[in-house]
């Protein structure tokens, strides 16, 4: 019986400190984020909830959480690494700036050493197979999708992803629309195998999300801006 109480108690432990995650990431960005920029600087002078984000990265339990949770955990763990790897080497102008930005296996999470690019492509990806995470991982450039002031929560993970697509693909600096002619992220390009499982075009997966349909089938790419995206 003491062997099954210790073991529920371990496991409501884990269930909170899961949870706790979510709520301080919550906190973390909407504290720090506005319309899709990120206050670096602000960051730097006071990194006490970041880093305690950080750790909780590394310790989060993916065993206990279910396939929402942690998919959830994984996407708000991107956008949070990415901001830690900004803040590590603030003041920089970009992303590339800093040293293998993306490939470097600086970061901890889950208990298993990874670089950003690990983390999404063979971690996330993999797992969720859909391409609308495109949308919602934040690299720490202006011509990424714009972050969410909040925290991706795996009560309604569904919803916001679905949600943030929608946003990201009506705004008008991402796909740019002028008379008939279609420009459209650079994303569309490096990761156009993902999006052919789900259209048979780029035009035609925008268009899923559009509330006005792209006047054109054909389309081009505007030059990605990796300027930071800073507040």
């Amino acid at each position: 019986m003491k062997k099954l109480i210790f073991f529920l108690l371990a496991i409501a432990q884990i269930s909170q400190a899961n949870a706790d995650f979510f709520a301080d990431a919550d906190t973390f960005f909407r504290t720090h984020v506005k319309e899709g920029m990120v206050a670096y600087e602000e960051i730097k002078k006071d990194q006490s909830l970041l880093n305690s984000l950080v750790e909780k990265i590394a310790a989060f339990n993916l065993k206990q959480a279910n396939v929402a949770a942690q998919k959830a955990f994984m996407i708000n763990a991107y956008n949070i690494l990415a901001i830690k790897g900004i803040v590590d080497e603030y003041p920089v102008k970009s992303p590339f700036d800093v040293k293998d930005f993306f490939d470097a296996g600086r970061y901890t999470v889950a208990g298993e050493k990874m670089s950003l690019n690990t983390l999404e492509k063979e971690k996330l990806y993999p797992m969720a197979k859909d391409p609308r995470l495109h949308f919602v991982l934040v690299c720490a450039a202006v011509s990424c999708p714009k972050l969410a002031d909040w925290a991706y929560n795996p009560d309604n993970l569904e919803s916001q992803i679905e949600s943030k697509t929608k946003e990201v693909l009506n705004d008008p600096d991402f796909v740019r629309v002028k008379g008939n002619k279609v420009q459209v992220s650079e994303i569309f390009n490096w990761y156009s195998s993902d999006f052919k499982t789900k259209a048979s075009s780029t035009v035609e997966y925008i268009n899923i999300f559009r509330d006005t349909p792209l006047p054109s089938k054909k389309t081009s790419y505007y030059t990605y801006d990796w300027s930071l995206n800073k507040q």
